[in-house]
């Protein structure tokens, strides 16, 4: 039987991922994992059956479980920043009603991201696990940077900025436990006291 000449014999197979889409698609699997599972409940034969990779090679690209959870709490910070650099990128006075500065916008974007349920819970299960000090090390860091940007975005007052990380932090928590069926850009201190 001779192959045919129009199809390439490469057709069949699915192409190779590189070294760097196979650890960009191992931190994907470890985003779904460990938002549910955490740094202690996370599977690593799960996310490497998720990556399409064999669980050696996972610990052949991050070393330690650990080290493989950092590296995802890290890139769940960048998604974040890179969030609020577009937003603030993005913005213009008067483009859209209530959105008054740069700091209101990357706001707006925050509450849209809060609807990746997914990314929300790996933030939390980053915090829950600061008991870990590397953990905590790798948390304040990006925190640290994650203040930083809006700071430099946004050029906010001190105290602009400790109220909108305060009503952030609301906001996760009213995420975490689902309040309401509202969507996120309704959610209100005095709503939340009322515990509906």
């Amino acid at each position: 039987m001779t192959a045919d000449p129009a199809t390439p014999a490469t057709a069949t197979r699915p192409a190779r991922m590189t070294a760097d889409e196979r650890r960009d698609a191992i931190v994907a699997a470890g985003v779904e994992e460990f938002a549910t599972g955490g740094l202690v409940g996370g599977s690593t034969e799960a996310i490497a059956k998720r990556a399409g990779v064999s669980q050696p090679y996972v610990f052949q690209l991050f070393g330690t479980k650990k080290e493989l959870f950092l590296a995802v709490l890290r890139h769940g910070f960048w998604r974040t920043r890179l969030t609020f650099e577009q937003a603030a990128k993005g913005f213009a006075p008067g483009q859209v009603e209530g959105c008054n500065s740069v700091l209101d916008a990357i706001g707006r974007a925050y509450m849209e991201l809060l609807t990746d349920r997914t990314l929300l819970l790996l933030q939390l299960q980053g915090y829950a696990a600061c008991a870990d000090p590397d953990v905590r090390t790798t948390v304040r860091q990006e925190f640290s940077q994650l203040q930083t940007t809006v700071r430099d975005l946004s050029g906010a007052s001190p105290i602009d900025l400790h109220h909108f990380f305060a009503e952030g932090m609301l906001l996760n928590i009213a995420a975490a436990v689902e309040f309401g069926s509202e969507p996120a850009k309704h959610w209100l201190l005095e709503n939340l006291e009322g515990g509906s």
